[in-house]
């Protein structure tokens, strides 16, 4: 009996030398406690956010493929801050930011009434009974934008930028001065502060005019303007990108709605 004991102690003894020896140790891999507390809580604000249960059913059927835990995360927005969501339309976002920067920040919510035509029960039900207490609207057409200078920590523009080179009498959708526009976008932000863009990409090389035809805008585009305007490109992600999207295509076209690649860009306002 004490043999058969003696024999297993040995191959306890030996497997755990080779774990030993193909495992890295922890010590040289793991972040100290304290980094790995502050990385850890600073993911979660994103993730409470888009778990909140008050978030319509609607919205988070949506979540798959629009990936907003990861969106925020990129765009690091973080409690406090005060955020201009661009043309929020229904609100989707709206409602997340609201979580991120809580009851110390506020998220001031643009529309203009093309918008709000288009968005109609989402955004009245979004806003009923001050459901959203830390959210103000702003009411502005498009060429009457007027932000007071300095006064946002980070603004964004979801799926809309494109729609600065659209127009239509049949929806009221005036025609932007593109250059004044974006440059009160920046004006309003914080030196240091945050613009987050996410839109649907078109082909290399493509006009602007595919931002009315496709409702596609090439992300170069986009890049070139705002550095003109001052702002500075600090980061690209591609959550949202999908190689099998030809760039041929409209985004309201069946076979390619809601499965476009999407380029999510991060841009900073010198401080």
């Amino acid at each position: 009996m004490k043999k058969i004991i003696t024999v297993l102690t040995l191959a306890f003894v030996v497997a755990g030398c080779d774990r030993q020896a193909s495992e890295p140790e922890a010590a040289t891999t793991a972040p100290e406690p304290a980094a790995a507390a502050v990385v850890e809580a600073e993911v979660s604000i994103y993730a409470a956010a888009v778990a909140s249960e008050t978030r319509p059913e609607a919205d988070r059927e949506s979540d798959a493929g629009r990936q907003p835990e990861a969106v925020l995360e990129f765009f690091g927005i973080q409690p406090g801050d005060v955020v201009l969501e661009m043309w929020a339309g229904g609100g989707y976002y709206t409602e997340m930011l609201a979580h991120v920067v809580g009851e110390s920040g506020k998220v001031i919510v643009h529309a203009n009434t093309p918008m709000l035509n288009f968005a109609g029960e989402a955004h009245t039900m979004r806003h009923a009974d001050n459901r959203l207490p830390n959210t103000e609207i702003l009411m502005a057409e498009n060429n009457t934008l007027a932000l007071e200078a300095d006064s946002f920590d980070a603004a964004t523009i979801v799926l809309n930028y494109h729609d600065l080179y659209w127009s239509s009498e049949e929806y009221g959708w005036d025609q932007i001065d593109v250059p004044v526009f974006l440059a009160e976008v920046c004006k309003g932000i914080k030196p240091g502060g945050t613009l987050g863009i996410i839109d649907h990409q078109a082909a290399s090389g493509s006009p602007s005019e595919t931002g009315s035809t496709l409702h596609r805008i090439d992300s170069a585009i986009v890049i070139a303007e705002l550095e003109a305007v001052g702002f500075v490109l600090d980061g690209e992600s591609n959550a949202l990108a999908n190689p099998e999207d030809d760039h041929t295509k409209g985004v309201f076209d069946p076979e390619i709605r809601g499965k476009t690649d999407r380029y999510v860009l991060r841009f900073k306002k010198p401080e």
